[in-house]
């Protein structure tokens, strides 16, 4: 790896939002391009955030400093890897459902799965199940990530997945469900596909869906 794109995984991993803006102009001024950039300096840092934080050696501000950092280069890179015609490894549609208003986690697992080079939307928080339909209509997704930190908005996940069965559209993406109060049995329960317990093994699971769904 060149010098400039370990220093660029460095700042990634200290979280280091000063250098990373400048890192990653110096990048493309030595002539790397947006996707080299990408795969070789941000996704192995974020992978690195990621495996330190399952690990339990990271945690959320830690993360969520790396995370930001990342999402200063992406801001620079994400115009040219569009204009490039670069394929992103597939579209993530997330929310956090009808009634519940945290969104630290969900945060995490879009800028987690953005690390991972997928294309991430976010719908934010409060999202109604047509909400979702809606969105899955107009962005084509591959995966729709759902987030309930609360037990009582955890039924809006099921309602979500039968607007998208009612709304035909079921069969067309993967549903991947998490936050505190959610299980894997709950997830097997409501008929999603995945189910992740922290934003780290929510990028690793959108990898496997999407990989399943090839």
């Amino acid at each position: 790896m060149s010098e400039i794109l370990s220093a660029i995984s460095t700042a990634i991993i200290e979280g280091n939002l000063d250098d990373i803006v400048e890192l990653t102009e110096d990048a493309l001024d030595e002539g790397l391009d947006a996707q080299e950039i990408l795969n070789k300096g941000l996704m192995p840092g974020m992978d690195y955030v990621g495996v330190e934080f399952k690990a339990g050696n990271m945690f959320v501000p830690e993360v969520l400093r790396s995370a930001r950092a990342m999402q200063a280069s992406m801001n620079l890179l994400r115009p040219l890897l569009i204009e490039g015609g670069v394929k992103m490894i597939g579209k993530v549609l997330l929310g956090t459902v009808k009634g519940d208003l945290h969104d630290i986690g969900k945060n995490l697992v879009g800028m987690m799965c953005e690390g991972a080079g997928f294309e991430v939307k976010d719908l934010g928080k409060d999202v109604a199940p047509d909400a979702f339909v809606e969105a899955v209509k107009e962005f084509d997704p591959d995966i729709v990530g759902m987030s309930a930190l609360l037990t009582t908005t955890m039924r809006s996940m099921e309602h979500t997945i039968k607007a998208l069965e009612e709304a035909g559209v079921r069969d067309r993406v993967r549903v991947m469900i998490g936050g505190a109060p959610v299980t894997q049995s709950f997830a097997d329960q409501i008929g999603a596909d995945g189910y992740a317990s922290n934003a780290a093994a929510a990028a690793e699971m959108a990898k496997k869906l999407v990989g399943s769904a090839q």
